[in-house]
């Protein structure tokens, strides 16, 4: 039985809340878990956007790549 392991390089992530409190806590909760796998925050991209309802939506794309 061969086990080959290889590393993440890039990794791509989307996020989204109604409030920027929540989508904030979100992405730190996933940094740390993606510290533990030697990823770290390359870029970060964030949107707001209203809802039929008048209520506002906030997303977020960050992008992690590999600790050199």
């Amino acid at each position: 039985m061969n086990f080959q392991l290889d590393l993440i390089e890039d990794k791509i992530e989307f996020f989204e809340a109604h409030d920027l409190k929540s989508l904030e806590k979100k992405i730190s909760i996933q940094i740390e878990h993606n510290k533990a796998i030697l990823l770290q925050v390359h870029h970060v991209s964030h949107q707001m956007n209203m809802d039929e309802n008048g209520k506002t939506f906030y997303s977020a794309v960050v992008h992690f790549k590999a600790k050199k």
